[in-house]
């Protein structure tokens, strides 16, 4: 039972991690474009407005699907409650997989939108 409830909290991380950054990001994008801390890619860098569209999209991408893969993780773990650590085991991996796909997928459609929104330059269009 203790490796089940250390393996619960595991898979609770990211999803966790989402919800909370995409809460930050939404209400409260950092101010200063910065190298430390945020969404930082090419587009989303150019100017402030950049930052705090790529910040606000990705921040409701991240609450959206983080709660979306809280509630997935934490029924298919209750449904493991009672198996084997191997079993266990390998459902953690494939949960903490599909967890780390999703977060970095929400890259994706947060750099299309900023490309539907902004010219090459970041200006808007």
């Amino acid at each position: 039972m203790g490796f089940w409830i250390f393996m619960m909290i595991m898979n609770l991380l990211i999803p966790m991690s989402m919800v909370i950054f995409g809460l930050c990001f939404i209400k409260k994008a950092p101010k200063e474009i910065t190298k430390h801390y945020g969404y930082r890619t090419a587009m989303s860098v150019k100017n402030k407005d950049t930052w705090q569209f790529a910040h606000n999209y990705c921040g409701e991408i991240w609450l959206k699907w983080g709660l979306l893969l809280l509630g997935t993780s934490i029924v298919l773990m209750i449904v493991m409650i009672k198996q084997d650590i191997e079993t266990i085991s390998t459902v953690s991996v494939v949960i903490c997989i599909v967890q780390l796909v999703v977060m970095m997928y929400s890259i994706v459609p947060t750099e299309k939108a900023l490309k539907r929104t902004f010219d090459e330059n970041g200006n808007r269009k």
